[in-house]
């Protein structure tokens, strides 16, 4: 792994958004713990170094530009973040708790997990909600005022919070929570794999949960890996 020891998992999705799958693959979290150096990363999640690396150089030139967040516009990248994800997510957790009520009603007596599996999705659902609410009514706003103010070279308002990694801080530890939430949920699931002769509720409940987590982490990502920290650089180069 010499080549890439020195990287971060955060650093290599960043750069190349497919390199995502590759980690998700190995085990290996890539939003809320992507700041750890890709050897550490094998170490945790006991994955092969080698068989790693090769993985993500083969997806070293495969960036598109469609793919290059990292070199969108903050407000852009709101914008986009709201559009795509947060809108993926207030579509879907209706379906999702409609699912797990269903599948536990019929199946949870011999299923003992799916009674659990739904108590973890309305934590889920109740926190990304509220989440989501902050980050479209606080966060997202504050940040496209400071694009504004360095693209107009206006005066930044003072936001009551202070500085903008006050709420930065809130959002991080709300990604922490719900993606632990998430990760209790795909053990219980044995990782969204229905058992033998499940019927179609039951199969399309895990399959669109598995879905859920995928995009929450690829939510999560653009958030903490590449919004927040240009934000706080931002604000700084503004101050």
């Amino acid at each position: 792994m010499n080549t890439l020891q020195s990287r971060t998992v955060a650093d290599m999705v960043t750069e190349n958004i497919k390199t995502a799958h590759v980690f998700k693959k190995y085990g290996i979290d890539f939003c809320c713990g992507g700041g750890i150096s890709i050897e550490k990363a094998c170490l945790k999640a006991n994955a092969n170094p080698e068989e790693l690396e090769k993985a993500l150089l083969e997806c070293e030139n495969t960036t598109t530009r469609a793919n290059n967040y990292n070199a969108w516009e903050l407000d852009f990248l709101t914008d986009h973040i709201i559009n795509v994800h947060h809108g993926y997510v207030e579509e879907n957790i209706p379906l999702l708790i409609q699912y797990a009520a269903r599948v536990a009603k019929v199946h949870g007596h011999h299923y003992t997990e799916l009674i659990e599996i739904q108590q973890l999705f309305s934590l889920v659902a109740t926190e990304l909600s509220g989440h989501m609410r902050k980050e479209e009514l606080i966060l997202f706003p504050f940040i496209k005022k400071l694009v504004s103010a360095k693209r107009d070279g206006t005066e930044l308002p003072q936001p009551h919070f202070g500085t903008v990694d006050n709420p930065i801080k809130m959002m991080e530890a709300e990604h922490e929570e719900a993606g632990e939430l998430l990760r209790k949920i795909s053990e219980l699931s044995d990782n969204y794999t229905p058992p033998q002769g499940a019927c179609n509720t039951y199969r399309a409940f895990y399959a669109k949960l598995e879905e859920f987590e995928q995009d929450l982490h690829h939510h999560i990502h653009l958030e903490n890996n590449i919004l927040f920290p240009k934000a706080l650089q931002l604000e700084k180069e503004l101050n």
